[in-house]
């Protein structure tokens, strides 16, 4: 039987508990959340008040948690990538509507609300320019994204697991700067999105615990595949009005980097934790080849440790068209 066979063997076997795992790390959608829940009534008298209480309280924000707050929110926003790279994975079949497609749907369902709440912020703000934001996100949504995965699940679950680990650091960081700036409301927005986003992690990094059950050396390769070409963010294809693909992605990140949102070490802790959790050292019955790269995984946080050390990130701030100095 061919890799791929076997890959939907394990997929079809694995659909069976889809709906255990809705359950178990998904909100019913009337018991949720919803991003009326922290933002100003429009229905209230007392709403333009409320809208002004919120721009004099962002006023008090740093030029650099304006970008990374920019920047999560078109990473956000840019979700119909997401969804439908995903839909056409191995195994998860939309037509047929099985238990994998179901998961996506209701994933999606959650994660709609975050860029929606974080654009209202951001517009009702009067801190950034609205109409650039705009561009770079339906250029990202345009430009879709590669993350190296291929149509395989099993490198696609690796992804998922980190990049959710990664999202939950980034937006529970900058809940952490808002309140430290007096922001409150704005922190515990920014801290109920870190929230869906460690519940995603535990699901993506489940899904990847029970293919190790059954296909525990072709998991051990897709991790280590992973691993080695590095994990990509969605949205490293960022780019600005009239610029080239990818071009404003690497300054992003070093504002992010600077005020500590997410750093290079972050990324190593993120590998370690995946590593803990799935508890490689400890998985049997391995072919030779699943072997080398479970010991090729186990060193690999030392090594990109090292690494991460020796990075020098700029102290000046790129200026983007999404936020202006002078409005700062």
């Amino acid at each position: 039987m061919s890799i791929k066979n076997i890959r939907l063997e394990v997929m079809q076997f694995l659909d069976n508990k889809v709906d255990g795992f809705i359950d178990q790390y998904l909100i019913p959608v009337e018991k949720i959340w919803q991003p009326s829940d922290f933002l100003p009534n429009s229905e209230s008298d007392t709403f333009l008040e409320e809208v002004k209480e919120l721009r004099e309280i962002a006023k008090d924000l740093p030029y650099d948690f304006w970008v990374a707050m920019v920047g999560d929110t078109i990473t956000e926003e840019a979700l119909p990538t997401y969804e439908s790279w995903l839909m056409d994975v191995e195994g998860i079949d939309n037509v047929e509507r099985n238990g994998w497609s179901r998961w996506i749907r209701q994933w999606t369902g959650e994660e709609n609300r975050h860029g929606d709440v974080l654009n209202k912020y951001l517009y009702l703000s009067g801190r950034v320019n609205m109409r650039e934001v705009e561009i770079t996100t339906q250029h990202l949504i345009n430009d879709g994204f590669d993350i190296g995965t291929g149509r395989d699940p099993y490198k696609n679950f690796v992804y998922t697991s980190f990049q959710e680990l990664a999202t939950y650091v980034s937006h529970n960081r900058v809940s952490q700067l808002a309140k430290s700036y007096g922001d409150n409301k704005l922190a515990k927005m920014c801290k109920m999105i870190a929230g869906d986003e460690m519940r995603h992690h535990h699901a993506y990094s489940e899904f990847v615990n029970q293919i190790f059950k059954v296909d525990p050396s072709e998991m051990m390769l897709a991790f280590q595949y992973m691993m080695k070409q590095k994990i990509v963010m969605p949205a490293h294809f960022l780019r600005e009005s009239g610029q080239k693909i990818s071009s404003a992605f690497e300054q992003f990140s070093d504002s992010a980097q600077r005020i500590g949102v997410y750093t290079a070490s972050d990324y190593v802790d993120i590998m370690q934790k995946l590593i803990d959790k799935w508890e490689i050292d400890k998985i049997q019955g391995l072919t030779s080849e699943a072997e080398k790269a479970r010991d090729y995984l186990m060193k690999l946080p030392a090594r990109m440790a090292k690494i991460s050390e020796r990075l020098v990130i700029p102290q000046e701030s790129y200026i983007f068209k999404w936020v202006e100095p002078s409005r700062i």
